[in-house]
């Protein structure tokens, strides 16, 4: 999750500066609650420190009625320094200005203003308004200033923009959001049905990382309803996700999902003709040593075919003795010895001696 978490914040970023994203792909290799400041500084300093020129026009503005200075923001300012204008203004008088706009200049406004000053604006704007804008905003793509929205927008608001809303966009701003802790409850407005809708269009239109960020963003019984909806699409989708995470190294977001999945739901993952391949097995296994989550993919591998069990049992007993003594260390901690010992039947010799002598499993034998 946190690699997700690290691109959607990169991407945040680079819509913030208003720079390619590939200028910043260096932040995708830091730790994300780092890059969250960065973000968050960013926003101070482009914010904060805003010329005076700025806050002259904001007071000029008190001076003339809202359908006026609308007129001078669209004719004389343009969106983005509109936008900059309007975060320099109490949001009562922001969002008097901006009803007077045609939709689509707010619309490109939106993506220029402070974010900091989002809910207060919102919270003054007329329903219908907001409506308007967020179907504006999705039509027109913007899904990064959706996600900065989305989070602070009313029940009432959401339940009319859902339905407006395709379900790529839908998916692309849950990416996105900036208030994840609102998500769990946007889904529950979406109801059972349009969810499903939005995991097929993860299937069919590639939007498989989006998908995996917004499940590793929600809890508890939500997660393991996009888990089981995901395991029930098409073979050749839902291979498509093995293969996506493959390339991507996205392990530790798929595996905590495989883990909910109930037992015919994981056969059918471990059917999958991607999981048959040696090198995108010895990937995952790479990753689980890298993350520890022995305990969500264990189970899966008990259920793999024979020959990509040897695989992985290949692959392990191969680990250096330092990643294959933290493997035994953490399957004793959690106590999974049972699923370990039949992948190490499978080993040759020489790996077995290796696992026989690691202190972890001396430990165990002792114990």
């Amino acid at each position: 999750m946190d690699k997700l978490r690290g691109r959607a914040e990169t991407l945040k970023i680079a819509h913030l500066l208003d720079v390619e994203p590939d200028t910043l792909a260096f932040l995708q290799g830091l730790p994300v609650e780092d890059v969250r400041r960065f973000r968050t500084q960013s926003v101070a300093a482009l914010f904060d420190r805003a010329p005076d020129m700025l806050d002259r026009i904001a007071s000029a503005t008190k001076l003339v009625p809202a359908g006026v200075a609308a007129a001078i923001s669209q004719k004389a300012l343009g969106p983005r320094l509109a936008a900059a204008v309007a975060g320099r203004l109490e949001p009562a008088r922001a969002a008097d200005i901006i009803e007077k706009l045609p939709v689509s200049f707010t619309a490109q406004s939106c993506a220029h203003l402070d974010p900091r000053r989002i809910k207060g604006i919102v919270d003054r704007l007329d329903e219908n308004l907001v409506v308007r804008i967020a179907v504006a905003l999705a039509e027109r793509g913007d899904h990064l200033t959706m996600g900065r929205f989305v989070g602070h927008l009313p029940d009432a608001a959401l339940r009319r923009i859902l339905p407006q809303v395709d379900d790529a966009a839908v998916l692309k701003t849950g990416f996105a959001i900036d208030v994840p802790e609102r998500l769990g409850h946007i889904i529950e407005l979406m109801g059972a049905e349009r969810l499903a809708a939005v995991i097929g269009s993860a299937a069919a239109d590639g939007l498989w990382p989006e998908a995996l960020a917004v499940a590793g963003m929600v809890t508890g019984e939500q997660r393991g309803r996009i888990a089981s909806l995901a395991a029930g699409q098409p073979q050749h989708r839902l291979d498509s996700l093995v293969t996506t995470v493959a390339e991507q190294d996205l392990w530790e977001s798929l595996l905590p999902l495989v883990a909910l999945l109930g037992e015919d739901e994981r056969h059918t993952v471990a059917e999958l003709p991607s999981l048959r391949d040696a090198e995108v097995l010895g990937g995952v296994v790479r990753a689980v040593v890298a993350t520890g989550l022995w305990a969500e993919f264990l189970p899966l591998v008990d259920v793999l075919p024979a020959q990509s069990r040897k695989a992985v049992a290949d692959t392990a007993g191969a680990l250096p003795e330092p990643d294959l003594d933290a493997l035994a260390r953490e399957v004793g901690k959690q106590d999974l010895w049972e699923l370990v010992m039949p992948l190490v039947e499978l080993m040759d010799d020489a790996a077995k001696t290796r696992i026989f002598a690691l202190p972890a499993f001396q430990d165990q034998a002792g114990g």
